[in-house]
């Protein structure tokens, strides 16, 4: 982890806002696309109703990594924003620096324990003490379909295997669409990257290749196949795939022009904001073989330490607005997503949002709820970031053999 002392150096570049003011809440984010928007305007409604000032702070890019960047910055600088969205061992690395406030007293007071299952409450603490508030749960291992699409290449059902859907990927290329819609982020290839080896080699393989880094599971023939059938898949995507958005990539299945596209459920918020209906206009299910699985990734705030009281009570109603079962619901209907707290009501969720949240309790008891390593749950940042550049190097030159890849990927998990 960086430390603040060994980067000061950059911490002026972004220095420029003035400290949280009386009844003021500055929140960094990175939820800039259609469906992410419509939901922050949520939190920010309910903060300016219970008559704070609220400061917007975004940062676009999908990944966040822009956005921590800019983080870094403003905490080296000494002056922090009330909160910033940050998620899964990041929280730790934060917390361990000294610069987050303890939130017990709000969480306590609220029962948070009892509102949270436990692999999401650990995730928030640090050292025993709530550091972050949680928003939600997305489903990672998704696949999106175009009805429209998939009707014009007779493709009838959503795949459940790789075999079948390479059968279907051949149909819509046959009719002169693109069979997967895919972006050009690396996080973007470890999202698909990440579903292929839970589809080719289960959860415990899941677990022991990606969050245990197990050398030996890396060097395995699954691996080698996971890898194999990753290519393929790339081979089916268009020629404007690279440098693109994900959202991007989720509006050629609004429009037609592609069947599939493997994303978390975030893009569901795309076509919700397309005024595209689930069932009837786009598809869900899960990633071809991970029917029984569930990949989660839970969006957080961590909550920066305040020397203003005014600023603290309003970074406190912000902490208390997010975990109210009123914005987990509106939030969560927007994002595409599903209600973070344990029993919040689902009636007004679509069927893709009710199966996400039946399968996640389900998972959690058949110990194939695992970590999303694409974002940000399960390994050190800079573990993630160097296995995730091996990765986008075999799926973007062909010259990178699945052997050379294996062995790439095998020394990027040993990065500290």
């Amino acid at each position: 982890m960086w430390k603040l002392t060994k980067v000061a150096a950059v911490a002026a570049v972004l220095a420029a806002s003035a400290t949280a003011g009386a009844g003021e809440v500055e929140v960094l984010h990175y939820w800039t696309s259609g469906g992410e928007a419509k939901s922050v305007a949520e939190l920010k409604k309910i903060m300016q109703g219970k008559g704070h000032t609220w400061r917007d702070f975004a940062v676009a890019g999908g990944g966040g990594d822009s956005a921590m960047t800019v983080l870094k910055s403003r905490v080296i600088s000494g002056n922090p924003p009330s909160a910033a969205q940050t998620k899964g061992p990041a929280i730790q690395e934060w917390a361990s620096e000294g610069v987050l406030a303890n939130m017990d007293a709000l969480a306590k007071a609220e029962k948070w324990d009892e509102l949270l299952p436990k692999v999401v409450a650990d995730i928030m603490k640090y050292k025993g003490a709530y550091v972050a508030a949680p928003v939600n749960v997305h489903r990672v291992n998704w696949m999106w379909g175009s009805s429209e699409a998939l009707k014009k290449a007779g493709v009838t059902a959503m795949p459940k295997t790789w075999d079948e859907f390479f059968a279907a990927a051949d149909k819509l290329k046959a009719a002169g669409l693109v069979p997967v819609a895919h972006g050009g982020q690396n996080w973007q290839d470890f999202t698909t990257f990440e579903s292929v080896v839970l589809g080719v080699g289960g959860p415990k393989f899941y677990q022991d290749a990606l969050v245990k880094l197990d050398d030996k599971a890396l060097n395995s023939d699954t691996m080698k196949k996971s890898l194999e059938t990753f290519r393929r898949i790339k081979s089916y995507t268009d020629s404007g795939a690279p440098g693109r958005d994900w959202n991007l990539a989720t509006a050629m299945l609004i429009q037609g022009k592609a069947g599939f596209q493997l994303m978390g459920d975030w893009a569901k918020g795309e076509f919700l904001a397309a005024n595209k209906a689930p069932g009837k206009d786009f598809l869900c299910a899960a990633a071809p073989g991970t029917t029984t699985s569930y990949t989660f990734n839970v969006d957080s705030f961590i909550l920066f330490k305040l020397k203003d009281a005014a600023a603290q009570k309003a970074q406190s109603d912000l902490a208390s607005s997010i975990m109210s079962p009123e914005f987990q619901e509106v939030f969560n209907l927007n994002k595409g997503s599903i209600p973070v707290r344990a029993g919040q009501k689902m009636d007004k969720f679509d069927d893709c949002a009710k199966a996400s949240a039946k399968d996640f309790v389900d998972t959690a008891k058949s110990a194939s709820l695992l970590p999303s390593v694409a974002h940000g749950m399960a390994i050190a940042p800079a573990t993630e970031g160097a296995i995730k550049d091996a990765v986008s190097q075999f799926w973007n030159d062909d010259k990178v053999s699945v052997a050379d890849a294996m062995k790439k990927i095998a020394t990027a998990a040993k990065t500290k």
